[in-house]
């Protein structure tokens, strides 16, 4: 790209700042910031209007494979998921772009060691609960990392150093995810060095087009990979390529399904999976009314009862049936260190900036159908969110103490 290029391009959007120290940067350093323009990917700000103009739906409950009902076809379901691993045509995504910083932490959140007595790191309670499956499958199942820019490094040292806990490395597979400009609040796309654009990770929903645009997906199709199954680094009891939760999925006929637990009570801050205009949605504990919060079943249970615990299962054919529409963007105020029109470094200590972020609950909402799928909370989630309180370091290590891990 030449700089005329570049100011074409900006020009469209009005971010011609971005040229402003252009003139007085080495040539090295004038080379990197056309080649950040270059794959700068503005036209999210055409989509932020759109999305801030989008209205939700009508929402309706949507029930689940209860746990009772999967005790009675655990046999059954579990046969057709291992015969589907065994068979290559399941794989993992594991969503692992964050960092530990929450937790005091400054490093990719699966290499915090959540051990007491002895090492045990997130990222090996994952590849211990993988390998429960594979080496009940007898056969090993690719597993694709996404990193961000900021970890993906680190990330794959650190597991080539620790021989990947035991699993495969032939089977172990990185992408980085897409990033998207951070802007400030009127507009403009924020620089955070004269030859650096203010970019950060485009939220969990961009995995399959990251992994599109990484080039992975003609190893789907070479591998017959027909099933991809989707999960968070931060649930140190997640259960990944759970044959009985794909055994169930694919028995059901939908094309796709999400893990849910029952919630503890009505006012949960919990995302809930419902339906939104007679398609499979998910609606945010913040968008329930009073009423939807409260309603119930004849039986009893709250109608809007089974909340999602980022554990998804989609079939392939129907991402890549997504991959030409576009996800809705989600904002997020963050305070954002960024240099001003002279060159100084600014550190706000309040939010002044958006980022941009897609979320994979959106995904469901472009499915034809999904399976509810219960299971219990305190076998299947044990999120690793904060140093101190809910969803902590501690309740977590309680969790993996009740279901045997040796910490």
């Amino acid at each position: 790209m030449t700089k005329n290029d570049a100011v074409c391009k900006l020009k469209q959007y009005d971010q011609l700042h971005i040229l402003n120290f252009f003139d007085s940067l080495s040539e090295n350093a004038q080379d990197e910031l056309l080649a950040q323009i270059e794959l700068l990917d503005i036209s999210v700000l055409d989509r932020l209007e759109d999305s801030s103009k989008s209205k939700r739906g009508k929402f309706e409950p949507l029930g689940a494979l209860t746990l009772d009902e999967i005790a009675q076809n655990e046999a059954e379901f579990r046969e057709i998921g291992l015969n589907t691993i065994r068979e290559g045509k399941a794989a993992c995504i594991l969503l692992a772009g964050g960092q530990g910083s929450r937790l005091g932490f400054e490093h990719p959140k699966g290499m915090f060691n959540i051990g007491v007595t002895r090492e045990l790191y997130v990222y090996e309670c994952l590849f211990n609960n993988l390998m429960n499956v594979t080496d009940e499958a007898g056969s090993f199942i690719h597993l694709f990392i996404m990193t961000s820019e900021s970890n993906d490094i680190e990330t794959r040292e650190f597991l080539e150093e620790n021989k990947y806990f035991g699993y495969s490395a032939e089977y172990v597979h990185f992408f980085v995810q897409e990033m998207a400009p951070v802007i400030d609040d009127s507009g403009k796309i924020l620089m955070t060095a004269p030859d650096t654009i203010a970019m950060s990770p485009n939220g969990n929903g961009g995995w399959f087009s990251s992994m599109d645009r990484a080039g992975l997906l003609p190893l789907l199709q070479r591998e017959g990979i027909q099933w991809l199954n989707v999960f968070a680094v931060d649930n140190v009891l997640q259960k990944m390529a759970d044959p009985v939760f794909i055994g169930a999925t694919i028995s059901s006929g939908c094309t796709s399904g999400g893990k849910v637990v029952a919630k503890a009570e009505p006012n949960e801050r919990v995302g809930v999976l419902c339906t939104e205009d007679g398609k499979p949605s998910i609606v945010e504990y913040y968008e329930m009314t009073d009423e939807m919060r409260t309603q119930r079943e004849p039986d009893g249970k709250l109608s809007y009862n089974y909340g999602v615990i980022l554990n998804y299962l989609f079939r392939v054919d129907s991402l890549i049936e997504t991959l030409d529409k576009n996800l809705p963007l989600h904002m997020a105020h963050k305070a954002v260190t960024y240099i001003d029109e002279n060159g100084k470094t600014i550190m706000p200590d309040a939010p002044n900036a958006y980022k941009f972020e897609t979320l994979v609950l959106d995904m469901i909402h472009m499915q034809d159908s999904c399976l509810a799928y219960e299971v219990v909370r305190e076998k299947e989630f044990a999120p690793v969110k904060n140093k101190k309180g809910v969803d902590s370091v501690d309740t977590a290590r309680e969790l993996l103490k009740k279901n045997g891990v040796k910490l």
